[in-house]
């Protein structure tokens, strides 16, 4: 496309390479691609940078460097990657989404002294702090008219400048990756030799670094795949004959079932049991059941301490009572869950782990979800899913 200003585009890319070193493979790992159709700037998951020329036209060189890094920060980020592990309704409303990505990048970049073009999205527009998750700011972000449009490699949907196809630069997840490491390393050696390096990327760095677990992708991952493990199991029923049956006459044969899983959700409500923690595990595991279909009837959950206090059904986290607050025996909630009418084809236990655990392993999958610092692992057989806070 004719009327892009390279060279300007190119030295405003060069200004903020050159100013934040740590930034530069990363920064000139990214392919301009001149589009008439996106509003500013917007990067896909294959670090490509869409660019309007207009836009260049219009904004500054510094304006547009401080844009360079704002684009490469959603790909170092990975925010299509933590995108996609929302729940289904929050990845439709791409808007906010990208609202809440954008307060997470540009509170850093303000801080490090980076002017921005007129209409950024900060924490401070909606009454936010700084230094969160997009992830904890996307509740308190309301429905927007207007909102910006960092593309696919921000928001995770594809945009309508999108392009793919042979002979298209494209950075793989295992090259972007790589990227995502040498740029923390040199970060690190960027605040050792000089100093001076933002406290958001700082921590970016060091969790790319010295990961830490990111229990909500790991609980999610074991949840799914246990649902499907259970939603495998296929039967015969004579409730509704084979297709076939017309052919044999005389004979009614029977066609095969793959029945929806029941999953109960084991829940304890001991006094060493933090409200917090168990609200947001209740709320991601009850989430994710949603996404795969598992509703209603088709989940129990028993709040227990020594004894189960209480058996309810639910549909939303918010409807879960808790009760109890005594000592801890979880043994005594899985097996009132094995032992009812609606057996469970995957039992969910959320615990600080200071429990005994049944000797011999359960008949269905059985997760645990751990609550708490250091909490005792449960038994091999289990599946564990030690709580703890996600990557930024």
């Amino acid at each position: 496309m004719s009327g892009l200003d390279r060279t300007k585009l190119l030295a405003a890319r060069y200004r903020a390479a050159n100013d934040r070193p740590y930034l530069a493979s990363a920064l000139y790992s990214l392919s301009v691609v001149p589009s008439g159709r996106v509003p500013t700037m917007g990067v896909d998951r294959h670090w490509r940078c869409y660019v309007s020329p207009s836009f260049v036209a219009a904004t500054p060189v510094t304006e547009l460097a401080g844009v360079w890094i704002h684009e490469v920060a959603h790909l170092l980020r990975d925010h299509h990657g933590r995108a996609s592990r929302l729940p289904a309704a929050d990845q439709r409303d791409r808007g906010r989404v990208n609202i809440a990505q954008d307060c997470e990048i540009n509170d850093d970049l303000l801080a490090d002294g980076l002017p921005l073009p007129e209409g950024r999205m900060t924490p401070g527009l909606f009454g936010l702090e700084d230094g969160r998750l997009f992830e904890a700011y996307l509740p308190d972000i309301p429905p927007q008219d207007h909102h910006p449009d960092c593309g696919s490699g921000a928001h995770g949907v594809a945009a309508p400048w999108d392009q793919d196809g042979p002979g298209l630069p494209r950075v793989s997840p295992v090259e972007a990756d790589a990227l995502r490491r040498a740029t923390a390393e040199a970060i690190r050696a960027h605040e050792r030799s000089r100093g001076s390096v933002p406290a958001g990327w700082r921590r970016w760095a060091e969790e790319v670094l010295e990961p830490t677990v990111d229990w909500r992708r790991m609980l999610a991952g074991a949840v799914r795949e246990a649902v499907a493990w259970a939603g495998g199991a296929v039967d015969y029923t004579y409730r509704r004959p084979s297709r076939r049956t017309a052919a044999m006459r005389g004979v009614v044969l029977p066609s095969l079932r793959r029945p929806l899983p029941r999953v109960a959700i084991v829940v304890d409500t001991s006094g060493s049991m933090g409200e917090d923690d168990l609200a947001a595990a209740m709320a991601e595991v009850t989430g994710v059941l949603r996404e795969v279909g598992v509703r209603g009837n088709r989940v129990s959950v028993l709040a227990c301490d020594a004894d189960v206090h209480a058996v309810s059904r639910v549909t939303s986290a918010d409807q879960v009572e808790l009760g109890g607050g005594g000592g801890t025996d979880m043994r005594v909630g899985i097996e009132r869950a094995l032992a009812s009418r609606d057996r469970p084809n995957v039992v969910i236990v959320l615990t600080d782990g200071y429990t005994p655990w049944p000797e011999e392993p359960t008949t269905c999958r059985l997760i645990a979800v751990l609550v708490g610092d250091s909490p005792p692992s449960p038994p091999a057989w289990a599946e564990a899913v030690p709580l703890g806070e996600p990557v930024r």
